[in-house]
């Protein structure tokens, strides 16, 4: 609607009104408005906030409640805080909750408070003690000492035991390398993605830790190719967990018992294995600056590194001494390889490691110490083999892929070395540098024989065919050979 160009009501926010004569209209500011209508921009909006404000009768005016006051144009808005709302008048504001409410509210926040307060306070202390025992437990494992050795010498990896956790995914199952008398054995990968075995012991002799530390000091600095080097320890545990290189090609234990199509092994490479072993433990009894016992020798124990032992799980020799309860939770791993002496005084020696080197059987037979026989009769093969070979039927047990006439001398004085070391005595059994004189002689002899050896046979057993090294017709024997064994056995 065009508005005439004498109309009154020239201010904004304005409008007319009938005059109370009904002659002609009157101008008026809008509501919320005030001023003259008469003149341009004449009609101002109306502070309501301020004016409460500055005159406490204004508030009945523009009441707001409980509630905070907001100036809009030509009005104003009550605004209600957090735990208010309208109290259906748009001018004021109320309590969400009843005073009762409110209290129990309150309350209820107030304990939830607390509450948390209360744990965050027993995580702290927890992690406090925590901690403490995790320094107590370093120190009482020698840690202070090794850690200066390590800056002396960058051969001792120290590991917290979160890294080891990280390594292990927490002592996953998936991780399990294996498990025996001392503890299980995980494989760990370290966060620059070098691979590792962890093994988690059971147990320790408090009164041995100080010879604990000593061992992994000198074993840390052992490079022998026989030996599996150990990189470092996890200290902050009640237990010292150890850390060793990992050997990707299994185990001699897997290499004689792994797979039901069996490989065939042959003889020299049997020798070789043995003698190899050997050589690590004679370095460990003699070769160091003291005397290093191993303390859990088994099959599982000696991990192969392209058909080459790599003696592994030294660090053992703290648990020279233990009690009846933890003596009987080592053996659970150790049956079959546990010297009866031991058995008896609870204590190791290095004749107690040439027992359990009668893993040498277990090459001669392929049969696992501790085995079934034909009957399902469960049979440990340190008691059985000695049996059969007093009654001079110890050849039946023997590895058909690796008996035959022509190296039947060599199999002979190999069962003889055996029976010397599991001789019940430990004082009449042989060291571990003799032993490896032996089978570095009968290496030899087997060498000359194999060198007159003619064409294979092949021998058949209950678990299918295999290959063995063979002759029947030719004659085998030089008596000059024969003679270094004779010679031998009576020198000793």
């Amino acid at each position: 609607m065009k508005v005439p160009k004498d109309y009154a009501c020239v201010s904004s926010n304005s409008n007319c009104v009938q005059a109370s004569n009904n002659q002609g209209y009157l101008c008026k500011c809008s509501e919320g408005y005030e001023g003259n209508p008469y003149l341009p921009k004449g009609c101002q909006d109306i502070d309501e906030c301020k004016l409460r404000n500055e005159d406490p009768k204004y508030k009945e005016l523009y009441p707001c409640k409980h509630g905070t006051c907001q100036n809009i144009p030509g009005g104003y808005m009550c605004k209600c805080g957090i735990g208010k709302r309208l109290d259906g008048t748009n001018y004021g504001c109320q309590p969400v909750l009843s005073h009762v409410e409110q209290l129990v509210a309150g309350l209820g926040v107030s304990a939830v408070g607390l509450i948390a307060l209360v744990c965050l306070l027993v995580m702290k202390l927890q992690r406090r003690k925590h901690r403490k025992k995790k320094d107590e437990y370093f120190k009482q494992n020698g840690g202070l000492r090794l850690f200066d050795r390590s800056r002396q010498v960058d051969t001792i990896l120290i590991l917290t035991e979160k890294e080891i956790k990280k390594a292990t995914e927490n002592y996953s199952d998936d991780r399990v390398l294996g498990c025996g008398g001392h503890g299980m054995v995980y494989k760990g990968t370290l966060d620059d993605g070098k691979e590792v075995a962890i093994k988690k012991s059971k147990l320790i002799d408090d009164d041995c830790r100080e010879e604990f530390v000593n061992e992994i000091i000198i074993l840390s600095q052992i490079n022998h190719r026989n030996i599996v080097r150990l990189l470092g320890c996890c200290l902050e545990v009640d237990v010292p967990m150890l850390v060793y290189e990992f050997v990707s090609n299994g185990t001699l234990s897997e290499f004689l018992h792994g797979n039901d199509l069996r490989t065939p092994i042959q003889l020299d490479l049997r020798l070789n294995i043995a003698t190899q072993s050997a050589e690590a433990l004679a370095y460990i009894h003699s070769s160091v600056s003291r005397t290093i016992l191993h303390g859990d020798v088994k099959s599982l124990n000696i991990p192969l590194d392209e058909y080459n032992a790599k003696v592994a799980g030294f660090g053992a020799s703290a648990l020279k001494s233990m009690d009846r309860n933890d003596f009987m939770m080592f053996i659970q791993g150790t049956l079959g390889y546990l010297d009866p002496e031991t058995f008896v005084s609870h204590r190791l020696t290095d004749k107690s490691d040439t027992f359990s080197f009668g893993v040498i059987l277990e090459i001669m037979t392929r049969k696992r110490a501790l085995y079934s026989d034909n009957l399902n009769e469960n049979k440990a093969l340190s008691h059985s083999f000695p049996l059969m070979f007093h009654q001079k039927r110890h050849c039946d047990m023997l590895d058909c892929e690796i008996v035959d006439s022509k190296v039947m001398i060599v199999l002979q004085k190999l069962a003889e070395l055996a029976m010397h070391c599991l001789n019940p005595r430990g004082d009449d059994r042989p060291t571990m540098k003799e032993v490896i004189e032996r089978l570095q002689m009968l290496r030899r002899l087997h060498m000359q024989l194999v060198s007159k050896s003619g064409p294979t046979r092949i021998c058949y057993s209950d678990k299918g065919p295999s290959v063995s090294v063979p002759s029947d017709t030719i004659k085998y024997q030089s008596m000059e050979t024969a003679k270094l064994v004779l010679d031998t056995d009576i020198a000793r």
